[in-house]
């Protein structure tokens, strides 16, 4: 007789499936690398094949496992819906996971979520950051806010808002005010995003050719340490305009000159297209939207 196959070794290795990685998997799962290691060794041997394809750093599904996983990957999703669903819907509070980016947080999202709290103070917020886009497929993740072009396969992407790039300063750094041509910017110090583009870029729309000195300069990772170099008066820097509005609000930085430039993304608010009716999601959805139709400064 054919030995049962463990439910739980099957929700294993789906959730290496979905992670790429034993250890995330292990994380995800609140259980040891090696405990994971375990029920892929016994489902491989309880079906005779190899299902992952183990490298130094990496580890791949094997054909085997591709097919495998095609077939059950979609039973646990609907199970973790089914699940969630019921969750959502209990009594007491409830907890909804946001994940954005580093800089939205910081400079949008995180001035606003109290006015979300205030109406809905039954729902606790969990702000999350990451860069890439998180997986959704689980239900730990249950809106994102990001940027890119909004094509999300499989999910349902919203448009918050296009940002635009603003050249920004220190007012101690800009003692005459303003500046009156973008050439002028030349002639400060200059702050560089991580790949040393957004200013060579700027440049070019405004007419100007770029110089060397176009790409030097201290380069920082995101837009919200970038604004704190500006106020610590290092320099110029470009960042995006729903980044600034708060620090230009304040006062604590200005702008170097009025020539914002449009930029080619958007920021979108992402949900899977099966919770979009959960209470707490479509509340969280419906606020951010208005908060993003009238404008990127807080009030």
């Amino acid at each position: 007789m054919t030995s049962p196959v463990s439910f739980g070794a099957l929700r294993t290795f789906v959730e290496i499936g979905r992670q790429g990685s034993i250890k995330r998997a292990a994380q995800e799962l609140n259980v040891t690398p090696g405990a994971v290691s375990q029920q892929i060794k016994a489902l491989e041997a309880r079906f005779g094949v190899q299902l992952l394809e183990r490298g130094n750093r990496e580890v791949k599904l094997s054909a085997h496992g591709l097919r495998l996983f095609g077939e059950v990957a979609p039973a646990f999703t609907q199970i973790d819906a089914a699940v969630q669903l019921l969750d959502d819907r209990r009594p007491g509070p409830r907890s909804l996971v946001v994940s954005t980016t580093p800089s939205l947080a910081a400079c949008w999202l995180a001035p606003r979520i109290g006015r979300f709290t205030a109406q809905h103070p039954d729902i606790e917020i969990q702000i999350e950051t990451s860069v890439q886009l998180a997986d959704m497929t689980g239900g730990a993740v249950d809106v994102a806010i990001r940027h890119g072009s909004g094509n999300y396969p499989g999910l349902n992407a919203a448009l918050l808002f296009i940002p635009q790039l603003v050249a920004v300063a220190s007012p101690s750094l800009l003692i005459d005010g303003p500046l009156s041509h973008p050439a002028d910017c030349l002639r400060y110090p200059l702050l560089q995003d991580r790949d040393r583009a957004d200013w060579p870029t700027w440049f070019e729309l405004h007419g100007v050719k770029p110089t060397r000195n176009a790409r030097k300069g201290p380069s920082y990772a995101d837009d919200a340490l970038l604004i704190q170099g500006v106020i610590a008066g290092q320099g110029l820097a470009i960042v995006r305009d729903v980044y600034a509005a708060l620090a230009l609000d304040a006062g604590s930085i200005v702008l170097a000159l009025d020539a914002p430039v449009p930029t080619s993304a958007g920021y979108f608010v992402v949900v899977q297209p099966g919770r979009m009716t959960v209470p707490k999601i479509a509340a969280f959805r419906r606020w951010i939207l208005s908060e993003a139709s009238v404008g990127i400064k807080p009030t």
